[in-house]
Parts: C-alpha cells; sequence; structure tokens
C-alpha cells in the first residue's frame, strides 16, 4: 500500500539537506571505489578523551544511584563545575541553580532555543556565513530570518550599523559565535559592548555561540559576552565540551545567562528529554576541573597543524592570515569555481573532504572550510596530493592576465 499521501511537515519540507549527511553519502560512496580517505570535512577533533575524563565516566557508570533518570536541570554537581570553570576562566559569576543549564550537546541547546521563544514569522537576525544550527533552529520553528552578511574585508564581524534601524526595531533575537565557525574570526571585546548596547537599545536577545573559546592561540583569549555589563540581563551563551576535551561523541554541553531565558528552555526540554545520562555528567564534571596543562597541550596540538596547513596552503599559493582561535582554515575557492564544485572535485581527485562554505549560508560561497583535526602527517599527505592534481589557488589579477595574454595569442 502506497503511503504518498503521508508528508512530512513543512517545517522539515522547507529545510535543504543538511551538508554534513551529505557529506557522509559522499565519503561512504568514495570509500566504496577504495580511495583513503583524509577527512578534513567535520569539526570532529581526532584522539582519544582525556583519561581522566574517561576514568570518571568508568566509575559513575559501576555506581547504581547514576541508572535512573537524571533531574531535568541537570545534577547539582555539574552545575557547580559550570559556574566555578565560569568564574575561573571569565571571572563571571553565575547561578548554578538557576543561570546554568546542561544539554545534550551545544547543537541541541541552540536549536530548541528558537522552538523555545520564535513564533512563526518573529525576525531572528543572523550572520552568514554561519554554524547551520544558528538558522535552521529559527527555520524550524517558523521565524523570519533576516541574514547579516559578513565580509572579509570586516575581518568577518557582524556590521551593527549597516542593520537598517526597521529591521533591527522588528527583530526578537540575534544569533552569532566569535570565535566563529566556519570563518575563524576573533571578535574584541569593544565588539562585545557595542553588540550589547545595540540589543539593549533595540530589546533584541543575544544568543552567542562560545564553542571555541579554549582553542585560541599566540596569547589571545577570546571574551565571554557574559563579561559585558548589562549582557546577561540580555543574553545567553552556549558551550560544548565536544571540542576542547574531545568528547563530540559524548554529547555534552550548557547554556548559561538569563534566568528567564533558560528557565523558557528548560521548560520546553522537560517535554522533550531527560537531560544528560548522569554518569556522562560526572565525567564532564572531571573534564572541566583539568588543569590548564591539559589545554595548552590542546591548544598547541591545533597551532602546530594551523601553522603547518597554512605555510603549505601558501606553496600552493593561498594566502591564508594566521588564525587566532578555533579549529579551522577559511580557504577561498579558485578564481572561477563555486563551494561545492571545488570541494567535490578535490573529493574526486584527491580523497581530500571539504565542506563547501555555501553550507553555512550564501556569505560562504567561494569558501571552503578546512578543519585542522588530522595530524601533520597526514595534512602533509593531502598537500602532496594536492601537488600532484593541480590544485591551487591563483588569484584574479593573475588569471585575468593570463587569459587576456590568451586572448592576444589567439
Amino acid at each position: 500500500m502506497s503511503l504518498n499521501w503521508i508528508v512530512p511537515a513543512e517545517r522539515i519540507q522547507k529545510l535543504p539537506p543538511y551538508v554534513f549527511a551529505r557529506l557522509d553519502e559522499l565519503k561512504a560512496k568514495a570509500r566504496e571505489q577504495g580511495l583513503d580517505l583524509i577527512d578534513l570535512g567535520m569539526g570532529n577533533p581526532d584522539g582519544a578523551t582525556p583519561a581522566p575524563v574517561v576514568e570518571a565516566a568508568i566509575a559513575a557508570l559501576k555506581d547504581p544511584a547514576n541508572h535512573g533518570y537524571p533531574p531535568f536541570e541537570g545534577t547539582a554537581s555539574f552545575r557547580r563545575a559550570i559556574t566555578n570553570w565560569y568564574h575561573r576562566r571569565y571571572g563571571v559569576v553565575l547561578d548554578p541553580d538557576s543561570e546554568a543549564l546542561p544539554l545534550l550537546g551545544s547543537k541541541e541547546g541552540l536549536t530548541h532555543l528558537a522552538l523555545a521563544y520564535v513564533n512563526p514569522g518573529d525576525l531572528v537576525l543572523v550572520p552568514s556565513p554561519a554554524y547551520p544550527a544558528h538558522f535552521r533552529g529559527p527555520a524550524i520553528a517558523g521565524g523570519k530570518i533576516h541574514s547579516l552578511i559578513l565580509k572579509p574585508e570586516n575581518d568577518w564581524l557582524i556590521d551593527l550599523a549597516a542593520i537598517p534601524d526597521e529591521v533591527a526595531i522588528q527583530a526578537k533575537i540575534l544569533y552569532f559565535n566569535y570565535p566563529s565557525n566556519p570563518t575563524a574570526a576573533t571578535a574584541p571585546r569593544e565588539f562585545f559592548e557595542e553588540i550589547v548596547a545595540f540589543a539593549r537599545k533595540y530589546e533584541i536577545l543575544l544568543v552567542h555561540d562560545l564553542c571555541y573559546a579554549e582553542l585560541a592561540f599566540d596569547g589571545y583569549q577570546p571574551t565571554s559576552l557574559l563579561e559585558i555589563p548589562g549582557a546577561k540581563e540580555i543574553g545567553v551563551e552556549f558551550h560544548t565540551l565536544s571540542k576542547t576535551y574531545n568528547m563530540a561523541g559524548w554529547r555534552v554541553g550548557f547554556v548559561v545567562g538569563n534566568r528567564h531565558v533558560i528557565q523558557g528552555l528548560r521548560t520546553l526540554k522537560t517535554n522533550l528529554d531527560y537531560g544528560i545520562f548522569a554518569a556522562l555528567q560526572t565525567a564532564a564534571e572531571t573534564a572541566l576541573q583539568l588543569p590548564d596543562v591539559y589545554l595548552h597541550e590542546v591548544q598547541q596540538r591545533y597551532r602546530t597543524r594551523r601553522d603547518f596547513l597554512i605555510q603549505g596552503l601558501g606553496e600552493l599559493g593561498w594566502d591564508i592570515p594566521k588564525t587566532k582561535a578555533t579549529m579551522y582554515l577559511w580557504v577561498k575557492c579558485p578564481v572561477g569555481m563555486g563551494s561545492t564544485d571545488f570541494a567535490l572535485n578535490v573529493l574526486q581527485q584527491t580523497g581530500v573532504v571539504l565542506t563547501p562554505g555555501n553550507a553555512f549560508g550564501v556569505a560562504g560561497e567561494g569558501y571552503v572550510r578546512i578543519s585542522l583535526i588530522a595530524d601533520c602527517d597526514r595534512l602533509g599527505e593531502a598537500l602532496h596530493r594536492f601537488k600532484q592534481a593541480g590544485i591551487r589557488y591563483q588569484p584574479e589579477s593573475v588569471v585575468s592576465t593570463s587569459e587576456a595574454i590568451a586572448d592576444l595569442v589567439s
């Protein structure tokens, strides 16, 4: 019997395919063809979760007290670990009982926040390019998304002065993310002060994604939104243990900030899930209490890879400024090639997986994101394959000159 009369809700039909799910399909086909893939697509950290975290999880698994439903709002001890960590890292004082909420990874919380606060037709400001959950969550909720186009000449920072007054007046929420996925851009403290003033003026809820704050290099220290006076009155900040602590598959994150916003998200989640397995929360507490030497080792790992790949791509024609944070490089496509075509071309010719920039919004077109999730030996192999396949970047002026010469010859 045909079930073609059973169709998904419009909110699902309107969503384009999720790029990372599509990449998984392409990678599977490439492996079937015998390609040795070097996967630099997803932001999936390589290496093991720190041993103390694993040991804490094993011990907690053996405790029958952890085998029942966890509290909806997370365990009290994990919430305290979160707020203690924020105070240690940023000097921000938070109430563990009302201003911190554990999540099943930050992606879950970012998306569910939109369901909790966005009504159909509400205007939501979202940068482009951006992490997909920042615009897909509001889209699922039926929000009207106004894209804030980010530009390289503005260092990929939101241009608040360019937002029309009539748009700002209508806006309900502004999602943003520095250090940025995918551009690796960072924002000075002054920018955070400006965006808080902007949001207070127009009564806009700020949703800041701080998932890459610990992956910072060369003495740079990212700013927490909540460090800015008055920010907690109009904002919340999301974080994850996925990147810093190699816990992507554990699905542990949290949100902190305005108690009323957090209560609204908690109310929604009580109707959707039972929270994080208590044993994992115990492990996450251990992660947040690791000594800074562990953090320094992680930073050194990504800094070394950053330097190696920027130098190698430089030999192939790319001029990539040194990033101050994140685990990504944001790389221009060769002139005349779109993001999807370039990423597919690289995959087919070399077996190296990159993420097309248009997956992060319309303003990501013309770029690819490269994740620093392989050691330098594998990154070196990727560069070797690029050279063999003739994959390189030529500035537009060089290409234009070559084309002009060819036209003259013909």
